[in-house]
């Protein structure tokens, strides 16, 4: 009886230390979110700040001086090549034309005349009447009258082409710029601003640089500089407002110098305008993407840096054991894409990675309600096989 007492008492204490929370718990592994390491496809996504050119600007300005007579276009106006963009005064150099031709008429005059005393002192030295001084004075007379003819055609040309100038035409295609310049204005061709700029703005050059890191990670992805040209994926253009342009556009160039001022490299990328909505002077970003084809990509917040290295925690045996993995430059924000450390069917700790050291137990999220649950089923039989034994005493 006195042990029966006592197993009861003590069975009594234990229900009310339960009852109160007071019995001690055991301390087993803490819970992880992991993940097991599998190929994917990744495309990442880099911005660079840019500058919206047209095809070709092309800066007028005008080939002889006067004032402006005439305003044909107006900004913004699309133009032929041949349009006619401005009349400059032609008064002077039309009177200039008619000077040089008059020059040239009284110069083949002289000629004429220098031709007849020629060929009459040719026949008179023929005849012993003069000497051949009279006759060689006459040939130079006549060179000299043939090279003032020559002289004064040149200035006729000169004064009408000086006269064509003042007719200023579109050299390309194109969409008219601002008209700093009005009617009556003075201009020549020292202006520090010119008449107008026409651009060709069919299609758009936009203009972004990355520094050489970039560039040689870029080149070394593709192998050289032509394949990246040639299979480089097509970019998008996001507009100033945020907006992302509809139509994508091709990288067509890369300079073959590097700023030494910068550091950095110049790239073109040209995009169709069929609509007119990008305009020549504009801004932007350059939205350059970066296609991984059966990559490894982890999150970032399975990862801890350590002396510029990058470490992931693996699940190895139940414990958590670190491996310097090597990753790509570029990144998304969110995840690393891993060139080397990693391979599929590697399990890793996903988060918490700060909270945990080399050889931490580590239980899967959600399994560790398996592992406690084997301890509560036993205790209904532990019970019964006491009140047998009790049984039995008594």
């Amino acid at each position: 009886m006195k042990q029966t007492f006592v197993k009861a008492a003590l069975a009594a204490y234990c229900m009310a230390a339960v009852a109160c929370g007071q019995a001690p718990t055991a301390m087993g592994p803490g819970e992880y979110a992991v993940m097991t390491v599998a190929t994917t496809d990744r495309e990442i996504q880099s911005n660079y700040s840019a500058s919206i050119r047209g095809r070709q600007d092309i800066a007028i300005y005008p080939q002889v001086a006067g004032t402006i007579s005439e305003l044909c276009v107006t900004e913004g106006q699309q133009v032929s090549k041949g349009q006619t963009l401005f009349i400059i005064d032609q008064v002077p150099y039309k009177a200039a034309l008619q000077t040089a031709e008059a020059n040239v008429a009284a110069a083949k005059a002289s000629v004429a005349t220098a031709q007849l005393t020629y060929d009459s002192k040719k026949e008179l030295f023929a005849k012993n009447v003069v000497s051949q001084y009279d006759l060689s004075t006459a040939n130079n007379n006549l060179l000299t009258a043939k090279a003032q003819l020559a002289q004064a055609e040149a200035q006729r040309v000169n004064a009408a082409n000086n006269l064509s100038y003042t007719v200023v035409k579109a050299p390309a295609n194109g969409v008219v710029g601002t008209l700093p310049y009005r009617v009556g204005a003075l201009v020549s061709a020292s202006i520090p601003q010119p008449l107008t700029t026409v651009s060709d703005n069919s299609e758009m050059y936009v203009y972004f640089s990355m520094n050489e890191n970039q560039l040689l990670n870029l080149t070394r992805r593709y192998g050289s500089v032509a394949e990246t040209l040639k299979n480089m994926s097509a970019v998008q253009l996001q507009l100033s407002d945020g907006s992302i342009y509809d139509l994508p556009g091709r990288v067509e160039s890369i300079s073959g110098v590097i700023d030494t001022s910068t550091g950095s490299v110049s790239l073109r990328a040209a995009f169709p305008n069929p609509n007119g909505l990008l305009h020549s002077g504009g801004a932007g970003n350059i939205i350059l993407p970066s296609i991984y084809k059966d990559c490894i990509a982890v999150p970032q917040a399975a990862t801890f840096e350590l002396q510029d290295k990058v470490y992931v925690y693996k699940v190895v045996d139940g414990k958590a054991s670190s491996s310097i993995i090597d990753v790509e430059k570029l990144s998304n924000g969110r995840e690393y894409i891993v060139r080397s450390g990693l391979t599929p069917g590697d399990v890793i700790v996903a988060e918490g990675v700060g909270l945990l050291r080399e050889g931490t137990p580590i239980v899967p999220k959600g399994q560790s309600g398996a592992v406690q649950a084997a301890p509560a089923e036993q205790a209904p039989a532990t019970e019964a096989a006491e009140e047998t034994e009790t049984a039995k005493e008594e």
